[in-house]
């Protein structure tokens, strides 16, 4: 008979993960690690070796889906699947597809914004570059270029206008109708807001939110100082909250739509927050990357249980640290750009070595073990998130780079600054009266 936990559920349950692309394999080693059953189907082919050496694989998920007790899917496009699951009585954490449209439609995720009142920024879809040159022509001003659909996951697609005027944003869209026309079929302009970049997160469990939420704060740029090419990320600083007005202006006015949706995850918006108000950029309806490696360092509770607790629909009560936690993505090449080639001429099958056998806020992420050796695997360079948790973001800052001087890969790379932001931003969202 199996024992039962404080929120009424099942100890060791069986996890069945769905993933295009192994996203989630760090979360469903910790779920392995707790004792619980996990089989894990990889879609693309280039990344079916992600995850090797830690629990079992499989190669045809819906073979499975009476065997689970619970059905993870860990990116947006299942929402159609995860829809009918439930239909059918099983329990799901993952999209639907009305949360995959708020991701994956810019400007249907800026209409259910509007809808429910936040504050949003105004923005300008188009499907033709001519069109948009025009437009910032007759409109001088500065913009953010935003491509919609499967081509938004080309995070160095992304580009934030420098000038007032929208000079270079006209010289950028010229050079995306010249090469990326073929793969961006929409695009977003939305006007520039200065601020503090934030992200509002929190699970939800088809009923109601669970707390503590979470705000987090993303690094995108591929180097310290936000330079470079958008990568997607590479590292955030974060803390848990009571419901506070970031979540109350933005988030929490998305219950009852994620109620009709039956969504169940994780859910966040970001956001520009300055004296004037808060801003939604964007949402992200499904576990973060590295956000849910970083999540897992600041939660107590197991997270088998807290996930199966959240596919039935439990009121949970998660248990979380104090203090902030500090994740830095180690990558190598070719991320964050998309060559198979460069990433099996440089980083295929290389060891990832520890100094000391100290693996404390280590996370798993292109990563197969092999004759108990941590290899690189799949071909994106995405290899490891390193995390730390503290008081202080600068002793979580301190401990998540000591961990990292205990780590080689040949041609690994790394931001240095990530959580340093928090000093101005923190004092920015003080004195504006969000925290």
């Amino acid at each position: 008979m199996n024992n039962k936990n404080d929120n009424g559920q099942s100890n060791t349950k069986k996890f069945l993960f769905v993933s295009f692309e192994a996203l989630a394999v760090d979360l469903a080693r910790k779920i392995k690690k707790e004792g619980n059953d996990v089989k894990f189907y990889i879609e693309d082919p280039t990344q079916k070796d992600i995850g090797d050496g830690m629990f079992e694989k499989i190669d045809d998920w819906k073979a499975y889906k009476d065997w689970a007790d619970v059905i993870i899917f860990d990116d947006i496009g299942f929402g159609k699947e995860a829809d009918a699951l439930r239909k059918e009585g099983k329990a799901v954490v993952g999209g639907s597809v009305y949360t995959d449209n708020l991701e994956d439609k810019r400007e249907f995720g800026q209409k259910e914004m509007a809808e429910v009142k936040m504050d949003v920024l105004p923005s300008w879809d188009f499907t033709n570059f001519d069109a948009a040159i025009d437009f910032v022509v007759k409109n001088s001003d500065r913009y953010v270029l935003k491509p919609s659909g499967a081509a938004q996951n080309e995070k160095e697609l992304l580009y934030v206008g420098k000038e007032d005027d929208g000079a270079d944003m006209i010289h950028m869209l010229g050079l995306y109708k010249k090469n990326w026309s073929k793969k961006i079929k929409m695009f977003q302009l939305q006007k520039f807001a200065s601020g503090v970049e934030v992200a509002i997160g929190a699970f939800f469990n088809g009923k109601d939110f669970i707390y503590p939420i979470n705000i987090n704060f993303e690094h995108k740029k591929m180097f310290p100082g936000e330079v470079g090419p958008s990568t997607g990320e590479m590292g955030t600083s974060m803390y848990w909250s009571k419901p506070n007005k970031l979540f109350e202006a933005t988030l929490e006015k998305m219950k009852e739509k994620l109620v009709q949706s039956g969504y169940v995850g994780y859910i966040d918006v970001n956001c520009i927050a300055n004296k004037k108000g808060v801003f939604p950029l964007e949402f992200t309806s499904r576990f973060g990357y590295p956000t849910i490696n970083i999540q897992m360092d600041g939660i107590q509770s197991p997270m088998g249980e807290f996930m199966d607790a959240i596919s039935h629909g439990v009121n949970y009560s998660l248990k979380t640290k104090n203090g902030f936690q500090v994740g830095v993505v180690i990558a190598v090449p070719p991320f964050p750009f998309n060559d198979p080639s460069a990433f099996k001429r440089y980083s295929e099958d290389a060891m990832v070595i520890f100094k000391k056998p100290n693996f404390d806020g280590i996370h798993s992420c292109d990563i197969k073990i092999v004759d108990d050796e941590w290899r690189l695997a799949g071909n994106s360079g995405y290899a490891l998130v390193v995390t730390g948790n503290a008081e202080t973001m600068s002793d979580a800052r301190d401990i998540v780079y000591k961990r990292i001087e205990n780590i080689m890969i040949p041609n690994m790379f790394y931001r240095t600054d990530i959580g340093e932001r928090w000093k101005s931003d923190g004092d920015r969202l003080q004195t504006w009266g969000y925290t």
